[in-house]
């Protein structure tokens, strides 16, 4: 019974949620996903830079790569648990965008992890290329797979990260397709803080813990599919 009312009002409160989602979240824009991209890459408020980061990670762990890039998921994983955290980053992803701030933040901490992942195993970060993958790695393997399937996307991350030539019309394509996933998961947030208000247990640890986790399963899946570029191909390839 408890478990049919939980659906049963989650139902209802994505339905009343739904028309509104444009007005609630005017700043999830292909602009917002590049803005966010380039700040993971280049570092903002007490975030280092992606690479930077990184190679802290592979001096702490003797040069062990693998080692390197599970701390760099375990650490963007704890920055995306923290309650409050986004109050840490300044005000400046606030001030860059007017996405809900949650959101806004743990896209920058997914996008700063996929890109130490990448940065650790080969890739030029300032390759257009190797950003349109990040962004398409955020999306997650069930999404991709999904998205993939209904020619949504034109290929895997990797793919992408190592295609012969730079298509100019995929930046927009990549960043349009993930603005469109923020959407839903902040609509989705709100249905479990609409339902929370009647729910104790639905609190505000939901979206820690969902953070947190989510987090974890695109650090693992931008692992498994960013795999290690030869030297020949690295860098300036």
């Amino acid at each position: 019974m408890a478990n049919a009312w939980t659906r049963g009002a989650a139902a209802g409160a994505a339905r009343q949620l739904a028309p509104r989602a444009p007005a609630l979240m005017p700043g999830l824009t292909e602009t917002f996903v590049r803005e966010a991209l380039h700040r993971a890459i280049h570092g903002i408020g007490p975030l280092k830079p992606a690479a930077e980061a990184a190679e802290e990670q592979l001096r702490e762990q003797r040069g062990d790569r693998d080692k390197a890039i599970r701390e760099v998921i375990e650490n963007n994983v704890m920055h995306a648990s923290i309650e409050g955290f986004v109050t840490n980053l300044g005000g400046l992803v606030a001030a860059a965008v007017t996405a809900p701030a949650n959101i806004a933040a743990v896209t920058v901490i997914q996008s700063r992890m996929v890109a130490g992942i990448a940065h650790l195993r080969g890739y030029d970060l300032a390759d257009p290329r190797v950003g349109n993958a990040i962004t398409v790695t955020l999306l997650g393997e069930d999404t991709v797979e999904t998205l993939l399937r209904a020619r949504r996307i034109p290929a895997t991350p990797m793919a992408i990260a190592t295609a012969p030539v730079v298509d100019p019309e995929m930046d927009r394509l990549v960043s349009g397709v993930l603005a469109g996933e923020l959407i839903s998961r902040v609509v989705g947030k709100r249905v479990f803080t609409t339902v929370g208000r009647k729910i104790p247990l639905l609190g505000g640890g939901v979206g820690m813990v969902t953070d947190g986790a989510t987090t974890w399963k695109v650090g693992r899946y931008a692992a498994k599919e960013l795999r290690a570029r030869p030297p020949h191909a690295r860098a300036g390839a």
